[in-house]
């Protein structure tokens, strides 16, 4: 049964105005999965969408009608509201509304918990990694990585020590980045991320929600290439849960 949702977050971060619009409009790959925005109210947005605000840098809104309930909504629209703050950085309301189509509940919670990972690593981005060009890659584990203890599973197959919680060191054997040090900087039940000097790694526990473990790489390194990136984590999804 199709029903309205809205989603929303307040916060701040150490950035100004306009390095977090140009986060959100020009360097999401950095931080999300890359986007395209025409520059203008009534321009083309990301997943067929058209910007019904565009006021750099202060708002940005993106609105997407799916009548056929495309991706499970007939209606999603990103709502941004960016203010500088007194003495530097800025202060964000993100927005996220729409209609869900069904399995209301399970997509809302899903939609929920992602919000908090994504605006997360947004922060991360523009604390670590603001401006940079990213190369983006993500893939989905096999069926396999749908149990209920996947995203368990390749915390330990990464070698990460069982107790290591958010902002700990670690050392770690990256697929196609080899042994490197990092920064686990963020873990929950649903969601671990790892944070190194040229590159953001997200682990998305999507087994929550009836779907698989899943990881996306911010890669900054000059030359990176999302294919080969892409390539080495689908052979280490294969070796995990093979």
């Amino acid at each position: 049964m199709s029903k309205p949702f809205e989603i929303a977050r307040e916060f701040e971060v150490q950035a100004s105005p306009g390095e977090v619009f140009a986060a959100l409009t020009t360097g999401a790959a950095g931080w999300l999965w890359p986007s395209e925005y025409e520059p203008r109210a009534g321009g083309a947005a990301p997943f067929g969408g058209t910007i019904t605000a565009w006021d750099p840098p202060h708002r940005l809104t993106a609105r997407t009608e799916a009548p056929e309930g495309v991706h499970g909504q007939t209606l999603n629209q990103l709502d941004h509201l960016i203010e500088p703050r007194e003495g530097g950085g800025s202060w964000v309301r993100y927005v996220h509304s729409g209609i869900f189509v069904d399995d209301w509940d399970n997509q809302y919670d899903g939609a929920n918990r992602h919000t908090d990972f994504y605006l997360h690593t947004l922060g991360q981005y523009l604390a670590y990694f603001n401006g940079r060009a990213a190369v983006w890659s993500a893939v989905d584990g096999p069926a396999e990585a749908g149990a209920p203890d996947a995203l368990e599973r390749a915390w330990r197959a990464l070698g990460l020590p069982a107790d290591a919680a958010q902002g700990a060191a670690v050392d770690v054997d990256l697929p196609g980045a080899g042994p490197v040090s990092a920064v686990v900087d963020h873990r929950d039940p649903y969601f671990f991320g790892l944070r190194t000097g040229d590159a953001m790694y997200r682990f998305f526990g999507r087994n929550h929600w009836g779907a698989t473990v899943g990881v996306a790489v911010h890669d900054f390194t000059p030359g990176a290439d999302a294919d080969r990136v892409g390539a080495d984590w689908t052979g280490w999804f294969g070796r995990v849960y093979a």
